[in-house]
């Protein structure tokens, strides 16, 4: 059985690499196959990928949604891997992946995110941590970089419409019983170096939530709440200081939200926040 694997990429010249190597460091020959979907690119990413013998399939056209399922059509087996470009997956924790869809009912699964924060400012730094640990109990599919598709999950959340999160699209497509993480696998994640960078995410997140809840696809888990803040600062899991600059960028992310509106927003891999 071959593994299908879509990259969508949106000038990823920088870091597409090193996605590619760590993904076919210890692949058998044939065990993957690879589709990288560059679209609206204005850099090598095309060319980079070549040098990987993977298959590109290009398009004038941006957004990720797009390029998710033009590079969906052309796989050629199940399950299916969806991959950023610049998230690290080793070929180890890919084949762990699939392992987990041939457990009963599990449709979907991810890995277990780790954020290298090399190069982040100090308050990015206590940011990350905050967020990271409220958000960990029901992250599931989303934020990870990677989702793993079984066939029967995969029509249950493809084709994908024209939305902002496609990983909070395909984790609303699934009961908590038939999604998983992996605790096995990992994926590297690169989260913003920068409380700016972080604050254009985060206001993309947001939108892409009301957008999701606009279609009928609230989230599940519901809001975070200040306790669970009050609970981490209680069991030493974060600092006061941590909290506080915390709060104060979630604030900040509020406000903006707001002033934004329901402004439609353009996919694009922002390279100012790596």
């Amino acid at each position: 059985m071959m593994t299908s694997v879509v990259i969508p990429a949106h000038n990823e010249e920088a870091v597409l690499g090193r996605c590619l190597s760590t993904l076919l460091a210890d692949a058998d020959e044939d065990e993957f196959d690879v589709v990288v979907v560059p679209n609206a690119c204005t850099d090598n990413t095309a060319a980079v990928a070549r040098q990987y013998g993977v298959r590109v399939v290009e398009t004038p056209y941006g957004g990720k949604a797009h390029a998710l399922r033009l590079g969906d059509d052309t796989c050629r087996d199940f399950p299916r891997v969806y991959l950023d470009a610049d998230i690290e997956l080793s070929t180890q924790s890919v084949r762990e992946l699939v392992a987990a869809l041939d457990r009963p009912g599990i449709l979907a699964c991810a890995p277990v995110p780790k954020w290298d924060l090399t190069g982040a400012g100090q308050i990015a730094k206590r940011v990350h941590r905050v967020h990271d640990r409220l958000i960990a109990p029901s992250r599931v599919l989303s934020g990870v970089g990677v989702y793993v598709l079984s066939k029967d999950g995969h029509a249950k959340a493809f084709p994908l419409p024209d939305i902002i999160s496609d990983d909070g699209w395909v984790h609303r497509s699934f009961t908590p019983l038939e999604r998983t993480v992996v605790p096995s696998a990992e994926s590297v994640v690169r989260p913003a170096r920068t409380v700016r960078a972080h604050l254009r995410r985060r206001v993309r997140l947001r939108q892409g939530n009301q957008q999701l809840a606009a279609m009928g696809r609230p989230a599940p888990e519901g809001q975070l709440r200040l306790s669970a803040l009050g609970s981490l600062i209680t069991r030493r899991a974060v600092s006061p200081v941590d909290a506080a600059c915390y709060l104060t960028v979630l604030v900040l992310d509020r406000i903006l939200t707001r002033a934004k509106g329901n402004a439609a927003v353009r996919w694009s891999a922002d390279a100012s926040t790596r």
